[in-house]
């Protein structure tokens, strides 16, 4: 009976132990096979990249005039609204000219008695002139006293004062009637330029006051078929935007289309806000199709340097490591910048911080500022080995970067990642932080 119930409890316990020892035997094989790692590649191809430093920017005309009133009055008349294109000296609006038109009306009255005060003071000269000349006569002869003689002369003297004062009253009151004239004339509002109104702020019946300040009545672009855009560039970037340098720039507007300028001018003039230094980098623009519209922004683009038929690889191909890579500065990475761990994690991220990491992931080519620098990537053998080649790098335009020396060719697969790493939501593969594929507002990329 021992017997019997020992054999009843040991076969469990020997069934139990050999299918413990199959799963262990399972997952030994199953780790043994993972060890050697799967990899994903990217093809090496050709394409156009451009480095570019970005800003956003304004657009508006080339000339733009404020056309205001310089008299208050009712608006009577309105000959000009939105979107009207309009002539050089065109009438395009009227003030109430009533009143100034009373004005100069008791102006040329005021001038016309001060023309007659003269013809009164040149009489009454004449008179005072004459009778000198008697008394002169007289007192030569011994008929008359020298007393009478100087009589003559303040009468004379005086009369003279009288016609010079009357002479320059009648200068006031032209200048009077010349100024009542000319507002008079400010009641009519005529166009300074050719152009098109893009701007009316006033109705007819509306009373503008210019006691303080001219009320502005429109705004008039002279040509909107030539624009420009005013763009705010880092002063980090501004040494490498140059006059003359070929731009390019989208609008919300028309999302899917590119439009192109050229630098016109980089202003001296700084603008600080919030500590930070911008400078404003002007863009001539051909508005032909008069597509573009002032007061539009635009995200612009300064190509400053573009390479059309590049062999190009992906950003993350420069960043990658193997797990058993030598640390950056060893022997496979002489004379190379720091590079990238197995995954696109930037090599030595972890104990440098966030911006030493930055500051590499931008070492895959950042806007043309790591053109020439020596780098490695790696290619994926038959065997499923890796084998290290030596490259020398070009421009980027923060997602791919050109290939200007090295061992690659058109159609070898490069390494950019671990298969299995996580992803984004994009199901791209994760990117080192600061590296490429970020567009920035200033100083980024195309």
């Amino acid at each position: 009976m021992d017997r019997k119930r020992t054999l009843k409890l040991a076969v469990p316990i020997a069934i139990v132990a050999l299918g413990a020892a199959a799963v262990a035997w399972t997952l030994s094989r199953r780790a043994g096979v993972g060890d050697a790692p799967a990899y994903e590649t990217s093809p090496v191809s050709r394409g156009r990249v451009a480095a570019a430093v970005t800003a956003s920017g304004t657009l508006s005309a080339l000339v733009t005039v404020e056309v205001g009133s310089q008299v208050s009055g009712r608006v009577q008349a309105l000959h000009a609204d939105f979107n009207s294109k309009v002539k050089k000296g065109q009438v395009i609006a009227r003030i109430d000219p009533s009143l100034f038109e009373s004005q100069v009306a008791q102006a040329r009255a005021s001038e016309q008695a001060a023309v007659a005060s003269v013809l009164g003071a040149e009489a009454t000269r004449g008179e005072a002139k004459r009778q000198h000349d008697r008394v002169e006569e007289l007192v030569q002869k011994d008929f008359a006293a020298r007393a009478e003689a100087e009589t003559a002369r303040s009468q004379l003297e005086a009369a003279d004062a009288e016609l010079a004062s009357a002479k320059a009253r009648v200068a006031q009151a032209r200048a009077a009637r010349v100024q009542a004239e000319t507002n008079l004339a400010y009641t009519t509002i005529t166009s300074p330029i050719d152009g098109v109104v893009i701007s009316r702020d006033v109705n007819v019946g509306q009373t503008v006051a210019s006691s303080l300040q001219a009320p502005r009545l429109f705004v008039i672009a002279e040509d909107l078929r030539k624009m420009e855009v005013h763009t705010d560039v880092a002063e980090s970037d501004v040494g490498r935007v140059q006059q003359g340098l070929p731009v390019e720039f989208s609008v919300d507007a028309f999302p899917g289309e590119r439009f192109r300028g050229a630098v016109k001018e980089v202003r001296y003039a700084p603008k600080t806000v919030q500590n930070v230094v911008t400078y404003d980098a002007v863009v001539s623009v051909d508005n032909s199709e008069l597509k573009l519209r002032p007061g539009m922004t635009a995200d612009v683009s300064f190509i400053v340097e573009d390479i059309p038929d590049a062999l190009v690889v992906p950003n993350a191909a420069l960043r990658f490591r193997p797990p058993d890579a030598p640390a950056p500065g060893g022997a496979a990475d002489a004379g190379t910048p720091v590079g990238a761990r197995a995954g696109g994690a930037p090599a030595g991220a972890a104990r440098a911080g966030p911006a030493r990491a930055a500051a590499e992931g931008a070492g895959a080519g950042g806007a043309g500022r790591t053109s020439g620098a020596r780098r490695v990537v790696y290619l994926l053998a038959a065997d499923g080995t890796l084998r290290p080649a030596p490259v020398r790098v070009g421009p980027s335009d923060g997602t791919r970067t050109a290939i200007v020396g090295g061992e690659l060719a058109e159609g070898d697969r490069v390494v950019v990642g671990l298969a299995g790493a996580a992803k984004p939501a994009g199901g791209a593969p994760a990117a080192a932080p600061g590296g490429g594929g970020s567009r920035r507002r200033m100083g980024g990329f195309l």
